[in-house]
């Protein structure tokens, strides 16, 4: 069977779903995110276990790695040292926190961005050094944040106790 190419409006539509906008499947990524403190961000549900920080910035890398295959962006532009999991602190700041959560909403915003801009003639291409066509990258990082939001779901009741 041959690929399905949905379009770019659809693609955008299901991001916006995954990320920010309403949807009947719960929490997207930045729902998930809403009153989260500081503390609460920076908790572990164990010893090497990621927290909701690690989480938010893992989702924010990926998208700036998924901006970076459909632009053709060099790699080293993400404004932090590090790759896929960056480690944070075990207590965070506030200002820390906001920092992460501006980045990620920054970084979401500069990936749509690429997405609409993207020649839809393109999204079965799979482009050289990659797996993975253009469909599968945008239509990935979607499930991307939504796997995440339930796993910050879970931290917050598992916090809760």
């Amino acid at each position: 069977m041959p690929p399905l190419n949905p379009g770019l409006p659809f693609l955008l539509n299901l991001l916006a779903q995954a990320y920010d906008q309403r949807s009947w499947h719960g929490p997207n990524l930045r729902g998930s995110l809403r009153g989260v403190s500081a503390e609460g961000a920076a908790w572990r549900p164990g010893p090497a276990r990621h927290n909701v920080h690690e989480i938010a910035l893992h989702a924010a890398y990926w998208k700036y790695v998924v901006r970076r295959h459909l632009t053709g962006e060099t790699r080293g532009s993400f404004p932090l040292k590090g790759s896929n999991w960056l480690s944070r602190p075990v207590t965070g700041t506030a200002a820390e926190w906001k920092g992460t959560l501006e980045l990620l909403s920054e970084v979401h915003e500069s990936f749509t961005e690429a997405v609409a801009a993207f020649d839809a003639a393109r999204l079965d291409e799979t482009p050289a050094k990659s797996r993975f066509s253009n469909l599968d990258m945008i239509t990935g990082a979607a499930a991307h944040d939504l796997y995440h939001a339930g796993q910050i779901q879970l931290l917050k009741r598992l916090r809760e106790g």
